[in-house]
């Protein structure tokens, strides 16, 4: 019998493993995670970018937990030894027609109380200087980090404090009793007084297993991403981003410096057709007939009909991908840019087609369902995990430790 079964191996599932460590150390706890690693996907593929909260609505969790949560990670960082950089961003405006969303996001930046500047052409070029603006936002907190190695370091410390880890057990089925939830694996059933659930891709489908019926459904994007060839790493000092577009939920393709020292281009945002489907190739019916069957969906394409088919150009037209970076930095050129590991978003979708903007915890009568936690998860998962720690029930400890 465990006090707490966390299913899912990736950052927020390890930072809420860790949570609940340290409110109750001697917790008997287990995490399932279906493949034989830790990380292996959303985790393991993004930009690794310790975000500070720039693009997120007042007052939500996303704002709250991504502006803690980004000195919650430097200082685990720190404690740690684990190789990070506060390097900071520029937000760029090219065009004159950038300028009010630039004022309307600095608006917003004031109201959530973070260290941003206006910048103008010859600030901009200062900090970033093949860098092509006319104009734009420094966000000096901004950091960089391999959320994999983080991920190492929270099982290691788990391991150390006595939790299980069981790698390679997909979840079959989730029993939600009166006094005890229980967890089915092909190899075990395990009982636990809690379970929460924090599987990413899947979690929309664990909330279904548990019997507790919601309105929406998880809709893979996968991001596509290149990086520059070695010797153009000069033209990127740091990370550059575009002025989003606030009628697209995507914050457009940047260049974003690598704790390696290298520079990733992208993201590209495209549907995938496969929950884990990293390749364009990559296709699974039951995951396509999902996103297909799905009123919202349809709601949801119709209404970004433009965007939708600039990300659809960008992934098949290297060219036109490239142009994008040009906006930013005009000296990139199509054979200093070559593909590299792509990552596929988990994006709870309504069925009125609005897709879930902030982070979404659904609550049953013993778990706690991570339902929406696409980027800032990452930075925000130590947050995530005491925010979880928080709405469970306190534990009642009948054994002897």
């Amino acid at each position: 019998m465990y006090d707490y079964v966390i299913i899912g191996g990736g950052i927020v599932g390890l930072s809420t493993a860790y949570a609940l460590m340290q409110k109750y150390p001697h917790a008997k706890m287990v995490i399932v995670e279906k493949e034989q690693q830790i990380s292996a996907h959303q985790t393991g593929r993004n930009s690794g970018v310790i975000h500070s909260g720039v693009y997120y609505k007042p007052g939500s969790l996303k704002a709250r937990m991504a502006i803690q949560g980004r000195n919650t990670m430097v200082k685990f960082c720190q404690d740690h030894d684990i190789p990070h950089e506060v390097c900071g961003k520029v937000l760029v405006a090219t065009e004159q027609e950038e300028l009010p969303r630039m004022e309307a996001l600095y608006e917003r930046v004031q109201q959530n109380r973070l260290n941003v500047t206006k910048i103008n052409k010859e600030e901009l070029q200062d900090i970033e200087p093949h860098v092509n603006g006319i104009a734009g936002l420094r966000v000096p907190g901004t950091g960089i980090v391999d959320y994999s190695k983080v991920s190492e370091k929270l099982k290691e410390l788990l391991e150390h404090a006595g939790a299980d880890f069981m790698l390679g057990s997909a979840v079959v089925d989730i029993y939600e009793r009166e006094n005890e939830v229980v967890v089915d694996t092909p190899e075990n059933s395990l009982h636990s007084h809690f379970m929460i659930n924090c599987a990413g891709l899947y979690s929309d489908r664990l909330v279904e297993m548990a019997g507790i019926h919601t309105d929406l459904r998880i809709v893979p994007f996968r991001g596509e991403y290149f990086e520059l060839r070695e010797e153009k790493n000069h033209l990127v000092k740091g990370l550059i981003y575009p002025i989003p577009n606030p009628d697209f939920p995507f914050l457009g393709v940047h260049l974003t410096k690598m704790i390696d020292g290298g520079i990733h281009a992208g993201p590209n945002a495209v549907l995938s057709f496969k929950r884990e489907g990293y390749r364009k190739t990559d296709f699974h019916i039951k995951d396509t007939l999902d996103i297909l069957s799905f009123p919202g969906f349809w709601k949801m394409a119709r209404a970004n009909v433009k965007e939708g088919m600039k990300e659809m150009v960008r992934s098949l037209h290297k060219q036109s991908f490239v142009k994008s970076l040009q906006r930013l930095v005009p000296e990139i050129q199509a054979d200093d840019v070559i593909p590299t590991d792509a990552g596929v978003r988990a994006q709870a979708m309504l069925k009125d087609g609005q897709l879930v903007d902030d982070f979404h915890l659904i609550t049953g009568k013993r778990s706690v369902h991570v339902c929406n936690a696409p980027s800032p998860a990452a930075t925000a998962s130590l947050e995530i995990g005491k925010e979880i720690a928080r709405r469970l029930p306190q534990l009642e400890y009948t054994r002897v430790s």
